[in-house]
């Protein structure tokens, strides 16, 4: 009889999640694979919410506070990963944010132009040389970093943002090179997501002009991304390194 072999199972790796939205459906994905998650952010109620979901699929998941931007929190967040699931396989490079489509040039400061790198950057580069060595000493290794359509096209008033998601498009390709081979790093740029955020400002009329140049004609969900994130993190890409994955419907979600 022949066995099936199941190319996503990640039972007894350690995934590191970020951020909630798009990060919340990355650690229910990645724990229905059999993977243990260790959901950060910065409110401890909504993490907590999170691992207990990712608990019912029969994994150990913890929730840990933490701000990203925080040295003294990205390593206190390593010890405690360590000490509770004594490994590190996987780091999704989820929280991010900006002032998409509000960010008037002649208007931008200094201070928020570093405020926004520190988030969307620097903070990858941060945790993720803080995940590293772990990940060698595992023997496997995948870092999947959040971008954005927004890093591949250009729109008004989105100098900052746009250009810190094209800097973790390359940083990705960089990393993909120097990491290897035991470690793997991807990107995926999602287009227009059904996120709290995203419904918060969405209207009929403006949902109307998003899908105009979308085949698929519909908006994203969180799980949409949560699917693409588990590839890039189990054996089923074990030949995938340095690549950004477009999942956009298909097309690019604009407002003109």
């Amino acid at each position: 009889m022949n066995t099936k072999i199941n190319f996503y199972d990640l039972t007894g790796m350690t995934a590191i999640v970020t951020g909630a939205g798009i990060g919340k459906a990355a650690a229910l994905t990645l724990a229905s694979a059999g993977a243990n998650i260790v959901a950060i952010g910065r409110t401890q109620e909504t993490i907590d919410q999170t691992a207990l979901e990712a608990r019912k699929f029969g994994i150990k998941s913890i929730g840990v506070k933490c701000n990203i931007t925080s040295d003294e929190d990205l390593n206190n967040l390593i010890d405690i990963t360590l000490k509770e699931m004594g490994q590190i396989n996987i780091l999704v490079n989820n929280v991010g944010g900006g002032g998409g489509g509000r960010e008037k040039f002649q208007r931008l400061t200094k201070e928020y132009i570093e405020k926004i790198y520190n988030l969307n950057l620097f903070s990858i580069f941060t945790l993720s040389k803080l995940c590293v060595p772990h990940m060698i000493k595992s023997k496997y290794g995948s870092i999947i970093n959040i971008s954005s359509m927004a890093g591949e096209m250009a729109t008004p008033n989105m100098s900052v943002y746009g250009s810190s998601k094209a800097a973790i498009n390359q940083l990705t390709k960089y990393m993909a090179v120097d990491l290897g081979p035991i470690i793997r790093v991807n990107a995926i740029a999602p287009g227009a997501i059904r996120t709290a955020a995203l419904e918060s400002v969405l209207t009929p009329e403006i949902e109307k002009k998003m899908l105009a140049k979308t085949p698929l004609k519909t908006l994203g969900e969180a799980s949409d991304i949560g699917m693409g994130i588990l590839y890039f993190a189990s054996p089923m890409s074990k030949w995938v390194s340095g690549q950004v994955l477009a999942i956009n419907g298909g097309g690019i979600q604009e407002l003109d």
